[in-house]
């Protein structure tokens, strides 16, 4: 008889490690599900879903991969956001403490990119963290919300150039923009902080927020995501449109978001 597949999933905040739950017990309902959750980040509803579940502080690398290991963990995925704040008030283990040593430029790429590189020297492949989540990415076109107006188009056009040329930088993957002009750019922030900046500067009206993937994504993390969470922002600051990068843009809690953009009249336009 043959070992089921384990699958560990680091899980920070919101409902996408959920997501990645359901769309796993579909695809593969034999396949253990293993989470490791961040005490003050991960949503606690997350526990009960899974095989087995373990909470940790930011930081602790080594008791995450123990964990794994001691689970039969061979394979994880990277899901679901920690907070900024936490990344400067870490209680690191040594072997973190290793692996930033030798990290120069500290970005979500290079920190990340260093987590799977540990993960790796134990035998633990980091997936896409778009694994069995392929209709969770829209393709181009409208998405939902009311339908675009040109002029809304054009400013979505004109952000989501700024953003690649951004996200090249590794400044931000979102922007806020109105009527031509640039009114935030995310940086470490997060895009939340970027959303409310950038409706305040515009009067909490007529604006529009463009998320995109990094040129060369490395798509094992930081994929760029739309969930009710940013709806929600989104409406607060009187933003009336989203523009995605079509094919490369997680949607998650579509019914929610759908229901949500009705509500507040947001389109989503992916490009």
């Amino acid at each position: 008889m043959s070992t089921p597949r384990s699958i560990g999933i680091i899980a920070g905040s919101g409902y996408y490690p959920e997501t990645f739950v359901r769309a796993a017990r579909k695809a593969e309902p034999s396949t253990r599900l293993v989470v490791v959750g961040f005490e003050d980040e991960t949503r606690p509803d997350l526990e009960p879903q899974v095989e087995a579940f373990r909470w940790v502080r930011v930081g602790q690398l080594s008791k995450l991969i123990k964990f794994f290991l001691s689970e039969g963990v061979t394979e994880a995925v990277m899901m679901g956001q920690i907070s900024p704040k936490k990344l400067f008030n870490l209680r690191p283990d040594l072997r973190i403490l290793m692996m930033l040593a030798k990290i120069k430029k500290r970005n979500a790429e290079t920190l990340f990119g260093g987590i799977a590189g540990e993960l790796e020297k134990d035998g633990i492949t980091l997936l896409p963290a778009t694994t069995f989540l392929e209709d969770h990415l829209p393709a181009g076109g409208h998405v939902t919300g009311p339908p675009i107006k040109p002029r809304t188009l054009e400013d979505i056009e004109y952000g989501f150039d700024i953003a690649k040329k951004t996200s090249a930088l590794d400044i931000g993957q979102s922007v806020v923009v109105r009527h031509g002009t640039i009114l935030a750019v995310e940086a470490f922030e997060g895009t939340n902080a970027c959303i409310r900046r950038g409706g305040e500067l515009g009067r909490n009206k007529e604006s529009v927020l463009v998320k995109v993937s990094k040129p060369n994504q490395d798509f094992r993390f930081d994929v760029p995501v739309v969930g009710p969470q940013t709806i929600e922002a989104c409406a607060e600051a009187g933003i009336i449109a989203i523009g995605i990068e079509a094919g490369k843009t997680l949607l998650l809690e579509k019914e929610k978001v759908t229901q949500l953009c009705s509500q507040h009249k947001i389109c989503i336009h992916a490009l």
